[in-house]
């Protein structure tokens, strides 16, 4: 009993798991395009672009406006030569409104000694599949790769933050020397007001005393001349100018 209650058991598992596969099925076609054709069709893109594209460009640069030409050729800088498809790799995925195709390409770019650098290719075709609306070329990076380009961006990133923090706290440190700076221009213009100052009481002093010998040179030539003529008093007597040599 125990034994027939186990093998029942094992069925209604097995079961189980197929009725939950049946659930989830994979498309292998559309009205319009099995699969198959989109993997030849992906492929031979692939083969044809390698192929031509070099010569295209070489031709006609304005090409290279074409965003699927562009890239593929900044995808081929990393891969190096291209050497073809990786056969039984190709994947399609079949949407409502388009249909994606990835696959999987080979250079002849060597890295690590002795890996061949491989790359992604994803052409994304129109529902119809009457012609393909974007490609993408993803380089494949293994892990040690990844992470050193992560730990270089992280560094990159918090070095230019910290760069930026010094030189915000060089600016603020600054501010310090300004009043002095001020302050140090307010003395030099008040200094040179003292000396202007000082010059032009000289000045004035200089004219006051020039006026005050003119006055007495009056005088005394205003006497002189008074006594030459047998005159008492010198108010007759006018000095236009005095002329010294």
């Amino acid at each position: 009993m125990k034994k027939r209650f186990l093998v029942l058991t094992m069925i209604a598992c097995i079961l189980g798991l197929t009725a939950c596969g049946s659930e989830k099925t994979v498309q292998t076609s559309n009205k319009y395009v099995t699969k198959e054709e989109v993997v030849m069709a992906a492929e031979s893109i692939c083969d044809y672009y390698a192929a031509e594209v070099p010569n295209a460009i070489a031709t006609d640069p304005d090409l290279m406006e074409d965003a699927s030409i562009a890239t593929w050729v900044s995808g081929l800088e990393e891969l190096g030569n291209y050497v073809g498809v990786i056969q039984g790799e190709t994947e399609v995925t079949f949407n409502e409104e388009n249909i994606i195709a990835t696959v999987q390409v080979q250079g002849d770019q060597v890295y690590k000694g002795n890996k061949s650098r491989t790359a992604t290719v994803e052409i994304i075709f129109m529902e119809d599949f009457t012609d393909f609306e974007n490609m993408s070329v993803n380089i494949n990076y293994d892990m040690s790769e990844l992470m050193t380009n992560a730990a270089l961006n992280t560094l990159l990133g918090m070095g230019t933050v910290f760069i930026v923090l010094i030189l915000i706290s060089l600016i603020i440190s600054c501010f310090n020397f300004i009043p002095k700076i001020q302050e140090a221009f307010a003395k030099k213009a008040k200094k040179e007001d003292v000396k202007a100052e000082a010059v032009d009481n000289t000045i004035a002093q200089i004219v006051e005393k020039e006026e005050a010998d003119d006055l007495e040179l009056i005088a005394v030539i205003s006497a002189a001349i008074a006594a030459s003529e047998g005159a008492t008093s010198t108010d007759g007597f006018v000095v236009r100018s005095i002329i010294r040599r």
